[in-house]
């Protein structure tokens, strides 16, 4: 398995009671609302879809940095180390950035 699925768990418990699909991608597993991925984890710890507005609020957070995809920076997401990831405040709080900004989203 690629991923942590004890942070599997974590995150699964946290996104209860959102309308969430889980998917399998990027080689791990990815958390769906609306449509819209609001967060993912691989190997070594997690992603989150924040959106621009939340990028300073998120980055402020230890272990946590900007997501860059083949070298290039990914505007909105951040990655999370997986010690940050384990931390239940850090994850919640991107959490809840995520979902706050994926709501605000129109339903693909």
């Amino acid at each position: 398995m690629a991923w942590d699925e004890a942070l599997a768990e974590r995150i699964r418990a946290d996104l209860t009671g959102h309308a969430i699909v889980e998917k399998r991608m990027f080689g791990g597993l990815a958390w769906m609302l609306h449509g819209h991925m609001v967060c993912g984890i691989h190997k070594g710890g997690a992603f989150y879809r924040v959106g621009k507005a939340n990028e300073t609020a998120a980055l402020a957070l230890p272990g946590i940095a900007p997501m860059t995809m083949n070298g290039r920076p990914m505007a909105g997401m951040v990655e999370a180390t997986a010690e940050a990831s384990r931390d239940d405040g850090r994850r919640q709080r991107l959490l809840g950035l995520a979902t706050g900004f994926v709501n605000s989203l129109p339903p693909k």
